[in-house]
């Protein structure tokens, strides 16, 4: 049950049975996220477990998420290869043990660590891997659908596709088909979860779109996923729902959208991607502040 758990954690889930449709969803994909995905969960879940986290975290999946997301990242710019097998196990590996120096750095102040030692392990080594031979050869061309589909005319097609996509490129996943099955995995966790989800990423298409965003990366879901995992960290996950926090949630998840496209060209130069770094810092900021926010209040643990 660990597993599963692990995979549905990407969207603060604890729920097994999340877990299991979000699994689904990575194989309606393509088969090499699902089995990519799983060995990095796998992978992140044994070291923290036996290295000695306490069974709360593990057990929960709070130890293997981030491997998940290291997992089907690798694979999706790196290709399939026994070279992408191994780094993932050993992205995995270095992801947990960073993952217990930040929660050990980050509890005093009353931060989760959310998505960023995926970040931080995908980032570093995507930037490193062109200077490998065995490493890049197998790599895929994984430029934003504007490249080769420039414009900012947006169709409806683009609005109800992007938004679905908003929810499966979460994780890495571009087919509107695939974020509906995600969104009924958060479904399943509860309808009020599953409604920020899908407003969230549709909000963030729509921020995207007023700053003129390119329709292809709109549709592709590209300016949502971070609002989508803003969105639901704040409104009710770590922050208490109320009608001025919900607003406060709209804010943060506009913010990651808005912060998609600095995030991307500042990566871009040296190779890198957006991965989810604009809800990991906007998220943070966003309750680092609430101490100081008389009618914003965290949940209680």
């Amino acid at each position: 049950m660990t597993v599963p758990r692990g995979v549905a954690q990407v969207d603060f889930q604890p729920s097994y049975w999340t877990g299991l449709l979000f699994i689904v969803a990575l194989f309606v994909g393509g088969w090499q996220f699902g089995v990519f995905g799983l060995l990095g969960t796998v992978a992140a879940t044994a070291t923290a477990y036996l290295l000695g986290v306490t069974w709360d975290r593990v057990g929960l999946g709070l130890e293997g998420f981030c491997g998940t997301l290291i997992g089907v990242s690798l694979v999706l710019y790196l290709g399939v290869s026994w070279m992408t097998v191994f780094l993932v196990i050993g992205g995995a590996i270095a992801g947990s043990v960073l993952t217990s120096a930040m929660v050990t750095v980050l509890t005093p102040y009353n931060l989760p660590t959310f998505t960023a030692p995926f970040c931080v392990i995908t980032t570093v080594m995507v930037i490193g891997a062109p200077s490998f031979a065995r490493v890049w050869a197998g790599h895929v061309n994984t430029s934003a659908p504007s490249v080769t589909h420039p414009g900012t005319a947006v169709t409806w097609t683009d609005v109800w596709q992007g938004t679905f996509n908003g929810v499966g490129q979460v994780f890495f996943q571009n087919k509107w088909y695939v974020g509906v099955i995600f969104l009924l995995g958060l479904l399943v966790a509860g309808r009020r979860i599953a409604l920020v989800a899908f407003l969230s990423s549709l909000l963030g298409l729509l921020v995207g779109w007023s700053f003129g965003a390119q329709a292809a990366d709109l549709g592709a879901g590209l300016y949502g996923y971070n609002s989508v995992l803003t969105g639901i960290a704040l409104a009710g996950t770590f922050v208490v729902l109320t009608p001025i926090s919900g607003v406060y949630a709209a804010i943060g998840a506009a913010s990651a959208a808005a912060l998609t496209a600095g995030i991307g060209n500042l990566f871009a130069v040296v190779g890198g991607h957006t991965l989810t770094w604009p809800f990991v810092l906007i998220t943070w900021v966003f309750l680092a502040a609430v101490p100081m926010l008389a009618k914003i209040h965290r949940v209680a643990d």
